[in-house]
């Protein structure tokens, strides 16, 4: 899978995966998506994105997380 809209650059925010050479971390973009935001009050936080960066964002974060294992919370 590529990703077009998502770049890593070590001279630009220690190299940590941003919006289309934004200082926008991937990972801002979905914590906003996880509390809930709507694409629209994204959109209005952050004027240079676009839906399709947001789009893109989320299928980059479930391309990270196929990659490894996270540790989870064992059941009470």
């Amino acid at each position: 899978m590529t990703f077009s809209r998502i770049t890593a650059r070590p001279d630009q925010m220690d190299g940590v995966p941003c919006i289309r050479g934004l200082r926008i971390p991937v990972a801002s973009v979905v914590a906003m998506v996880a509390d809930g935001m709507s694409e629209a009050e994204i959109l209005a936080a952050y004027p240079d994105l676009q839906r399709e960066d947001i789009h893109e964002a989320l299928r980059y974060a479930a391309e990270a997380v196929r990659e490894r294992e996270l540790p989870l919370a064992s059941p009470s």
